[in-house]
């Protein structure tokens, strides 16, 4: 075991981690507020409104999230950077950069998911708690964004940390599209080294701790915003 190389591999990787934390911050944000719309269209009484919202759900949850990422990044990319017409659009601006990609594609797939824990924490919703808003003469729109969607959202957070840290691991897959994010740079650090092991004990150590701490950071906001 080569622990020189562990030692000075650390600070490569942990420089990393910003990269991650990145692509993970903002395709969860992007993401809440597409899981949201989706959640929303999914219990609309339309039928056409309902089966669209399922089927962006079903097909981001049934197919792997690398396949996606391939998708939006070689087939759409290459697609519209082909296009003479396409390719002077803004579209192509953000196709052409992989870091997008990545985001575009780890944003719709967390949105999926997302939708979902938002859809059943809607739907779990005691009917009584809309009766006594509604009772009191407030106005159904103001019922829902400020009772049913704060409820929703407290009764989400076990699922939805467990997305988190889903998400959290699905980044590794952004070096598929050589982007330098953790897995990315471990990979670049193995293949001047040809030390898998040690490389991938430093980088499994880090995801473990972010890990760690986004589980006791929902765990926090659980306690604190339950209902006892």
């Amino acid at each position: 075991m080569d622990f020189e190389l562990m030692i000075n591999s650390f600070p490569k990787l942990l420089n990393a981690v910003v990269v991650t934390l990145k692509l993970l911050s903002v395709s969860l944000i992007v993401g809440l507020f597409i899981g949201l719309l989706f959640a929303i269209l999914r219990l609309n009484k339309n039928i056409f409104i309902n089966k669209f919202a399922y089927g962006y759900s079903y097909l981001f949850r049934g197919t792997p999230l690398l396949v996606q990422i391939f998708i939006i990044y070689y087939g759409l990319g290459n697609f519209i950077g082909n296009n003479e017409y396409l390719k002077s659009s803004f579209i192509w601006v953000i196709l052409k950069e992989p870091y997008w990609c990545a985001i575009i594609a780890f944003a719709l797939n967390t949105g999926a998911y997302t939708s979902e824990i938002l859809r059943s924490a809607f739907q779990t919703i005691k009917p009584g708690i809309i009766e006594a808003g509604e009772s009191l003469g407030i106005s159904n729109k103001i019922i829902f964004y400020k009772i049913q969607i704060p409820i929703a959202i407290r009764q989400s957070l076990p699922a939805y940390g467990n997305e988190i840290i889903l998400m959290m691991k699905g980044t590794s897959l952004a070096s598929t599209v050589t982007l330098m994010d953790l897995t990315g740079v471990a990979k670049y650090i193995i293949s001047t080294t040809f030390k898998p092991i040690e490389v991938f004990i430093v980088a499994g150590g880090i995801y473990l701790f972010m890990t760690f701490v986004i589980h006791n950071v929902v765990k926090f906001l659980e306690k604190k915003y339950s209902f006892n």
